[in-house]
């Protein structure tokens, strides 16, 4: 579920008073404080809370997309309310990502690169979180999460970034969201790619339109990946113009 077909518009802005709003709790048992006090996944941080944070002025300096803290000090999600409290990513607040998106070819013998995500079984862009706390960039995350998720060394290649935006994540949440640096890559034609780590498979579509890339999908029985609708769209209009 994304974050759009959770609030209606009129009722998305932090300024609407909306004393009735009673938001889910989507935190996982694996986040929840108890299991917190005992055992903290290496890909989380371990403050149970946001009050439990200490860098918060870092964290909005740092942000890709400007946030600002609640009344109660907690982060509020740069687009309003999502109808999720909790967290169910590694931070609190804004968990920047990165989004390879990979071309080959010109014209109508344009073809992207997706993967098939393991946690949702949809095609998507091959990407993932930076490693902030190992010190990693997006730039150094775009090739690792690439190459990670599908064989496909680019290191050598500058890409285009596109922009860095708030994702429609469906783990998403009030007071934690992920922001991306998305980033276009063009080889002249396609290399060998195989899905591994978090993708089930690594496949080149048409990419001629976006209804050319959505048909292809769908006549295989798949399912593009909404959140990165956004982000592929952008692409394809920077290489059409």
């Amino acid at each position: 579920m994304t974050r759009t077909e959770t609030i209606l518009a009129g009722r998305r802005s932090w300024s609407v008073d909306w004393p009735e709003y009673a938001p889910t709790d989507i935190t996982p048992p694996e986040l929840r404080p108890s299991a917190l006090a005992h055992h903290v996944p290496a890909w989380a941080e371990a403050a149970a809370t946001p009050a439990d944070v200490t860098d918060w002025a870092d964290r909005q300096a740092s942000a890709l997309v400007p946030f600002e803290l609640g009344a109660d000090g907690w982060p509020m999600h740069p687009l309003g309310r999502t109808g999720r409290v909790g967290r169910n990513l590694g931070l609190w607040g804004e968990n920047q990502a990165a989004d390879p998106i990979v071309v080959a070819g010109y014209g109508q013998e344009r073809r992207v690169l997706l993967i098939t995500r393991s946690d949702i079984e949809q095609e998507a862009i091959p990407g993932g979180m930076v490693d902030a706390h190992l010190g990693e960039t997006a730039p150094a995350a775009l090739v690792r999460e690439l190459q990670e998720e599908t064989g496909v060394d680019l290191r050598d290649h500058t890409p285009v970034i596109l922009g860095r935006d708030i994702v429609d994540d469906w783990r998403a949440s009030d007071h934690a969201w992920v922001s991306s640096t998305s980033a276009l890559y063009q080889l002249p034609t396609t290399v060998t790619a195989v899905g591994a780590d978090d993708a089930l498979e690594a496949t080149w579509w048409p990419f001629g339109s976006m209804d050319e890339l959505t048909a292809a999908i769908e006549a295989a029985g798949r399912t593009l990946y909404a959140a990165h609708v956004p982000l592929l769209t952008r692409a394809l209009d920077h290489l059409t113009r």
